[in-house]
């Protein structure tokens, strides 16, 4: 039997945005957590989350991954770019929002990290002529097959720090046994307090049931 989570789940897509997608792609996304599972262990990984969330099309994959046949490490170099992306992109929201596991300097140095390879992105793009009723031209980025997912990445996750409200911006409550993901809370009234009520919120509460079950189990007379 296969006992490895991976193969048996996938993230949902419950950020509102590509790059809160990417963030949330460690579960729980608590620091120091055992039980902790990593998505993107492997350049297959990404190419495969990246299709998955439209970031490429299928012939994009395709191309990518004759591009990482041809020269192994650049996959290697395509999966260390998306996890720092990653990372700098959870470090400088975090900080946004004062949740102490990311420090004011700590968010700094993450955004210099996205400058990089955005502007790394950006010398691998560039403007091809746009279609009547469009716009004049359009950005093509990723002119790189073995970088091209890392370089989508880059402009998504400076899209998102740069365009996101953070009054609209949510953790999934850690302290409540969320899983700490975070996600756009685009609700009528901004109520939503899990990622996915399906997931969290649904544990979280039959935790809590248990925990009244077995207080009431271990209270004398009852």
């Amino acid at each position: 039997m296969d006992n490895n989570p991976k193969t048996q789940i996938e993230p949902r897509l419950v950020g509102g945005h590509v790059a809160l997608d990417l963030v949330n792609t460690v579960a729980p996304r608590i620091p120091g957590d055992p039980g902790q599972v990593e998505f993107l262990g492997t350049a297959e990984e990404v190419r495969r989350w990246a299709e998955r969330v439209e970031l490429i099309t299928a012939a994009e994959a395709a191309g990518v991954e004759d591009a990482w046949t041809a020269s192994p490490a650049s996959a290697l170099q395509a999966l260390h770019a998306a996890v720092e992306l990653r990372e700098a992109t959870h470090t400088v929201l975090v900080a946004s929002l004062g949740g102490g596991f990311a420090t004011a300097e700590a968010a700094v140095t993450a955004l210099e990290q996205l400058a990089l390879r955005w502007a790394a992105a950006a010398a691998r793009s560039t403007l091809l002529p746009g279609h009547p009723g469009g716009p004049a031209a359009v950005l093509s980025v990723g002119m790189a097959g073995a970088l091209l997912i890392p370089d989508r990445l880059a402009y998504a996750a400076v899209d998102l720090v740069r365009s996101i409200d953070l009054v609209q911006l949510r953790v999934c409550p850690v302290d409540q046994g969320g899983c700490g993901w975070l996600f756009l809370d685009r609700s009528r009234n901004g109520s939503r307090r899990w990622c996915a009520m399906q997931d969290s919120g649904t544990q979280a509460k039959s935790r809590r049931l248990t925990q009244r079950r077995r207080a009431l189990r271990s209270t004398p007379g009852q």
